[in-house]
């Protein structure tokens, strides 16, 4: 910094010290406050098996300190620019590892476990997973409401975050794929729990193949799978370990099943029924979307935090580390009832976009033809 102060006439050197100062204590307290955090969070997890309901010491009751200092001058924010740019370009730094897409996904899925997946049309995969969805108890409304805000209404099966899932412009900025936009970490996650039950379903789907080229596609579907789940299990079954294996190619390839027609609807409709499980095995039940959602963010154990009573009222920072609490731009300032609130809005927004709106068609094909044997499709009460 002194070789930047050196370059400056007295007064802008004034002005630079001033703000720099000044952005300093920020940091400190910034620095203070998320440890505050961190302290409170802690101390729920240990309270965790004791109590049901935290009280309000268990929290920070503040936001965020926000910068209220001196800002530098037009001219000298871009001397400042100039100066790190040129310093930077001194001492040049590995570039990040960028995040992978959906042709890195399906890449590493043929080169380890020979596996392509079976590709469908958005308004049958969509009828399937409206069929997975209601076998699992899942309603119309929570599926189609979590869809409507995490794809934003129009999302595509092989929809990624980052990527515009109409014009498919964009860059990923996170692995989460598909109507639920599952993560890498959570497809291993669901594979290890429930590999064994897909395997059985697709030998039984093999076992009344309509044709000889359907019986084929399904022993390497088989094949594949069982490979993916031999390479699942070899990893220790917990979130952690789950997401550093994702990171790795072997752990992508097992991301792209979430596009395959016969296992993909299935696997993300189990990702939300068992936050509804968890839920129920916590006393908590008929879940909006707003709160399936809600859990589907910050996890299982935090969602249903800040659904008790005082952990509606205190500020989200208290449920999210410092990264995941500024990368998230919904939750930035908000009590966990006012971003149920946002959920809300987006939701209905979202509900009202071409690709929510097929989505609900799909339910309601579906469920007039289950519940009532009609050709027609009965209308559900909620739309």
């Amino acid at each position: 910094m002194q070789d930047f102060l050196a370059t400056l006439p007295a007064a802008q050197q004034n002005e630079f010290i001033a703000w720099r100062t000044a952005k300093n204590q920020h940091e400190r307290l910034l620095d203070a406050y998320w440890q505050q955090i961190e302290t409170k969070r802690k101390g729920r997890t240990a309270k965790r098996g004791s109590t049901k309901f935290f009280d309000a010491d268990d929290y920070v009751w503040t936001f965020p300190p926000t910068y209220k200092g001196p800002q530098l001058s037009g001219e000298l924010d871009k001397k400042w620019s100039r100066f790190l740019a040129s310093q930077e370009s001194k001492t040049p730094s590995k570039p990040p590892t960028p995040m992978p897409g959906l042709a890195d996904f399906l890449a590493a899925a043929k080169a380890h476990y020979g596996f392509v997946p079976a590709r469908i049309s958005e308004k049958e995969f969509k009828r399937r997973y409206a069929v997975e969805a209601l076998s699992l108890g899942l309603t119309p409304k929570q599926v189609v409401r979590v869809y409507a805000l995490e794809t934003g209404g129009n999302g595509t099966a092989d929809m990624q975050a980052g990527i515009n899932p109409i014009t498919k412009k964009g860059k990923p900025i996170s692995s989460a794929l598909g109507y639920a936009q599952l993560l890498h970490a959570n497809t291993i996650g669901e594979l290890v729990k429930h590999g064994n039950t897909f395997l059985k379903r697709l030998e039984q789907m093999r076992a009344s193949a309509r044709d000889r080229a359907r019986a084929d596609e399904l022993d390497r579907k088989i094949a594949s799978l069982r490979a993916m789940l031999k390479t699942a299990k070899s990893v220790p079954n917990n979130w952690y370990r789950h997401v550093a294996f994702a990171k790795t190619s072997k752990g992508y390839g097992m991301h792209a099943v979430n596009l395959d027609g016969d296992i993909g609807p299935w696997l993300q409709s189990l990702k939300l029924r068992g936050l509804k499980d968890f839920a129920k095995r916590k006393g908590v039940t008929n879940l909006s979307g707003e709160e399936l959602e809600l859990m589907n963010l910050s996890g299982p154990g935090t969602g249903l935090e800040m659904m008790q009573p005082t952990g509606l009222t205190v500020p989200t920072p208290n449920f999210f580390s410092r990264r995941a609490y500024y990368v998230n731009k919904m939750v930035i300032g908000k009590t966990s009832a006012e971003l149920l609130a946002e959920f809300t809005r987006r939701m209905d927004n979202g509900t009202r976009k071409p690709g929510a709106v097929e989505f609900a068609e799909a339910f309601e094909e579906v469920s007039g033809v289950r519940r009532t044997g009609l050709q027609e499709p009965e209308k559900l009460p909620w739309r």
